[in-house]
């Protein structure tokens, strides 16, 4: 094949996050799976992927190496890199769709990746919890996959989310994070039950949270989180008789003793501390700490701050499980809380 002809069916998507090596390295095994590309075929060179392509000369070596691992393509010195297996396919190919890449939604993509394995190919796109990228993003899929995993969170405007989503092959659908109320049929679902989890949580830690008498959550106008972890804390809050607010602004919320503050967002778990120090405020004593999505950093803040967390690794190995055995099954993620010295 010239060279020439090679760069028809080598595409680099700049608005995807998956790296871009792997783009490389994916584009050249579909071209060798519809028959573009065949066996002894000689590859471009390193210089020529770097320049046709505008990536680095270390992206375009590590594609290749790549697929040297794959046993896809081999190099001889003189001759540089042709294809050595023809016979290479990919039977997984995935459409992944997340909101955002958070540290614990990076658990979530690390672990489900290292679950599919080396012979699974993945289009990772970002979406910033703004609905018409989202839209426009499913509505221009051109290439065929096997799988679409969606994890479907809104700023706003996510109302009719569900009819995009149902123009996807439920057979071939999962969803990630959270279930959409009008998406129809036979699809797969790992899920959290926002509403159930928060109010679980806050019950267990119920005998730590009776020396404090008033719970507030920050809970931005703008966010993209679940309204049903509002209803789950106020249920809460009622049922035990705590004074609870729901905060829109940390930093302009007056804060003094005897309350405890759940943050769902990273940012307001600074600006809390930050304030709460900034007062004198004893942490776990004066006033209490909880904080939505467990991350190793929080294991050591404060001598430890109390999360309430899905269990984000379970997801991403569940969502392979799902892709590798052919289920449309619906598992609802278990929630967990780990108490330390913030409350």
């Amino acid at each position: 094949m010239k060279s020439s002809d090679f760069f028809k069916f080598i595409q680099i998507d700049e608005y995807s996050a998956t790296p871009k090596y792997l783009q490389l390295g994916d584009s050249i095994i579909s071209a060798i799976e519809s028959g573009h590309l065949k066996k002894n075929d000689v590859l471009p060179s390193i210089n020529e992927l770097s320049y046709m392509l505008e990536i680095s000369r270390d992206t375009a070596e590590k594609g290749y190496k790549y697929l040297k691992k794959l046993s896809v393509i081999l190099s001889v010195p003189g001759r540089g890199y042709y294809v050595g297996n023809a016979e290479f396919k990919k039977k997984i190919k995935v459409f992944l769709l997340f909101n955002k890449l958070s540290a614990h939604k990076k658990i979530i993509y690390d672990y489900f990746v290292e679950a599919l394995g080396t012979e699974a190919a993945i289009d990772f796109y970002i979406y910033n919890n703004d609905y018409t990228i989202f839209k426009k993003l499913i509505q221009n899929i051109q290439t065929e996959y096997s799988h679409y995993v969606i994890v479907p969170h809104f700023f706003e405007g996510g109302e009719n989310a569900y009819e995009v989503i149902n123009t996807i092959p439920k057979e071939k659908l999962i969803l990630l994070d959270k279930k959409l109320p009008g998406v129809n049929g036979d699809y797969a679902a790992i899920y959290e039950n926002f509403e159930k989890d928060i109010y679980n949580a806050l019950t267990e830690a119920k005998e730590r949270l009776s020396k404090y008498h008033t719970l507030k959550i920050v809970f931005p106008k703008r966010s993209y989180f679940p309204k049903e972890i509002l209803h789950g804390f106020k249920k809460f809050c009622q049922q035990y008789a705590f004074n609870h607010a729901v905060v829109s602004n940390v930093k302009l919320e007056p804060i003094a003793k005897g309350e405890v503050y759940i943050n769902l967002m990273e940012d307001d778990l600074v600006a809390l501390i930050e304030r709460m120090i900034s007062l004198d405020l004893v942490i776990g004593e004066d006033v209490g700490l909880i904080s939505y999505n467990e991350t190793p950093l929080k294991k050591l803040l404060l001598n430890g701050i109390t999360t309430i967390s899905t269990d984000f690794k379970r997801i991403g190995i569940l969502a392979a499980d799902m892709i590798k055995n052919h289920k449309s099954e619906h598992h609802e993620v278990p929630f967990y809380l780990t108490l330390r010295a913030s409350i």
